[in-house]
């Protein structure tokens, strides 16, 4: 991914970059976008609980990652986020294969070693 991760791009950058790699890598990498649902404003067309769900979902060989992206700088989860975060830990906890992380662009050299 090299140095370009760590100017502060948008976030689409930075994920798109993320994108790259882990399919580089040999990855399967999910995503929901974001609709326009009225000139303005914008939503993630999910149902039910789907609200903040990690903007990545991997998977590769029995292991999968789920990762939420921020910009350079920031770390914190909204609400929605957290209760994903703190749900998918739990997950962690009782199975090998699964894995939460919250990422920004500094975080660079830890993306790379766990999708490598």
């Amino acid at each position: 991914m090299g140095r370009r991760l760590l100017s502060k791009g948008p976030e689409a950058e930075f994920q798109d970059a993320v994108v790259r790699y882990a399919r580089l890598k040999g990855w399967r990498v999910a995503h929901f976008r974001r609709a326009t649902v009225r000139e303005g404003r914008h939503a993630t067309p999910v149902a039910y609980d789907g609200g903040g769900f990690p903007d990545l979902t991997m998977v590769r060989g029995g292991i999968i990652v789920f990762a939420e992206l921020k910009r350079a700088g920031v770390r914190k989860l909204q609400p929605e986020q957290a209760i994903w975060r703190e749900e998918l830990i739990k997950a962690e906890l009782v199975s090998a294969g699964v894995f939460y992380y919250v990422w920004n662009p500094h975080d660079i050299k830890e993306i790379e070693r766990i999708l490598r």
